[in-house]
């Protein structure tokens, strides 16, 4: 395999993170890709002190992403992360990029004291959480709930 180089994301890379992110959406049932919308959210991340993108890159060439994001936890008594999102490009999945995206966090977490990660995956992707468990990531028995809030475009 060809060397793999994992470093920060820059405004550069923008493009293809929303190509990423589209990959990463198609499989999801509960989100819906909007290029706009991601790619504002990813230029939000990348302007926000507590949050990091990570990518994986080889020759010029980004393969995958992933991105957290700091919390306060009052159960842990100090930060967590939530793992927003990780993907890896088709041609190279399974290769280790995952593994490796998923360490980046881990070692940017570590810097900033952070004691627990944690993310939400989709119940039906197998694959998904088998990576996962492989990674000594555990379920659970909280759910995930959400409500959307009405936004006023016309502004």
């Amino acid at each position: 395999m060809a060397s793999i180089v994992i470093r920060q994301a820059e405004a550069t890379d923008l493009d293809r993170l929303t190509e990423l992110l589209g990959l990463l959406f198609s499989i999801e049932a509960d989100f819906d890709f909007n290029p706009v919308k991601q790619r504002c959210g990813l230029q939000m991340i990348l302007n926000h002190a507590g949050a990091v993108i990570l990518v994986a890159e080889t020759e010029g060439q980004v393969l995958g992403m992933s991105s957290g994001q700091l919390t306060i936890s009052t159960a842990q008594g100090g930060y967590a992360m939530l793992v927003e999102d990780v993907v890896v490009a088709e041609p190279w999945q399974g290769q280790g990029v995952g593994k490796i995206l998923i360490k980046g966090l881990e070692q940017w977490a570590k810097a900033r004291k952070v004691e627990r990660l944690q993310l939400l995956a989709d119940c039906n992707n197998q694959e998904a959480l088998g990576f996962y468990k492989t990674l000594g990531w555990h379920r659970t028995e909280l759910i995930c709930l959400r409500r959307l809030l009405p936004t006023d475009h016309s502004e």
